[in-house]
């Protein structure tokens, strides 16, 4: 009979655990942790019910080969850091030779982090180009109390992390919208960035874009030096909005023509889709505040819901 009872606790130990909400970071990811979870469960009830523990041998909670994978992390080295502004750190991974993450546009990443023993999930988009070879770069917001913030600040050069993916993207095609108006709060600004490469380095791509960067002071835009030289292209222009700004005296001249103070309401929405070269396809990413006050705004602005896109 011991032997019994011991088996059964055997089993129990080798029983998946159910994932806690901290583990799912919320982005609709297919598969999802839960997913995730309820196969590698039905896998311990079969190989249970025959007694085969061999059964349990194709699971693997992570990998080491360096291939992005959506149903298993994956360890990346960490090859750089360089702190943006005073919350915001652009990260470099390394990729194995010349491979490239060869992600569609706008699609995110997640990252496992352990905080104090528990587990926490985030969903992060690179903002490198999907076909950059060796190498991907994320751009982070360290949040005072956030759990993953509390991870991230700890991180250095040659540190392993783990990461799985890709998901979700937008699918964009090339001249398939006359022009696309992005608004991005933040970090929002870190999908848009790959699809804005993609059409400037496609010359037979002639979509136009409007990005619209909503940020707290001056000091806090990202990546400036690549904002500025995307916006040299014919067919980009690039608005700025500081919430936190009273003046745009103090800022340099070459921004002042393009840059509002206060926040993006429904007035500006309707300024800025009026001076559009064309009814625009409208992508959205920021905190869902954000996203649900411009998906108000536009629908007050006559876009509909079916020409939009939220990341």
């Amino acid at each position: 009979l011991r032997t019994m009872s011991g088996n059964e606790d055997d089993w129990l130990a080798l029983k998946p655990q159910e994932p806690s909400p901290s583990q799912c970071c919320g982005s609709g990811c297919k598969p999802c942790i839960y997913d995730v979870y309820e196969k590698e469960l039905a896998q311990w009830e079969r190989a249970k019910a025959k007694q085969d523990k061999s059964l349990l041998m194709e699971k693997k909670e992570q990998s080491n080969n360096s291939e992005l994978n959506p149903d298993t992390f994956t360890a990346f080295s960490i090859s750089s850091v360089e702190q943006l502004t005073e919350d915001t750190y652009q990260y470099k991974f390394e990729l194995p030779g010349n491979s490239s993450l060869r992600l569609s546009l706008g699609q995110h990443i997640v990252l496992r982090g352990m905080v104090n023993g528990l587990e926490v999930q985030r969903a992060y988009t690179p903002i490198s180009p999907g076909n950059a070879e060796g190498y991907f770069e994320v751009l982070m917001k360290c949040y005072e109390a956030g759990l993953m913030s509390q991870y991230i600040k700890t991180w250095k050069k040659g540190d392993m992390v783990f990461w799985r993916g890709p998901f979700g993207g937008f699918p964009y095609q090339p001249n398939k919208h006359g022009e696309l108006l992005m608004l991005a709060s933040g970090t929002g600004l870190t999908p848009m960035l790959p699809i804005l490469q993609s059409i400037t380095d496609d010359e037979e791509d002639e979509t136009f874009v409007t990005l619209v960067g909503c940020f707290r002071t001056f000091d806090r835009i990202y990546l400036k030096p690549l904002l500025q030289d995307l916006a040299r292209y014919w067919n980009m222009r690039i608005f700025y909005v500081l919430s936190q700004e009273t003046s745009l005296e103090k800022l340099p001249w070459s921004y002042q023509e393009n840059t509002y103070t206060g926040r993006l309401d429904e007035d500006l929405i309707k300024t800025i889709i009026n001076s559009c070269r064309r009814k625009p396809f409208v992508l959205i990413c920021g905190s869902s505040a954000f996203n649900e006050d411009m998906t108000r705004y536009l629908k007050a602005a006559g876009i509909e819901e079916n020409s939009c896109f939220v990341f």
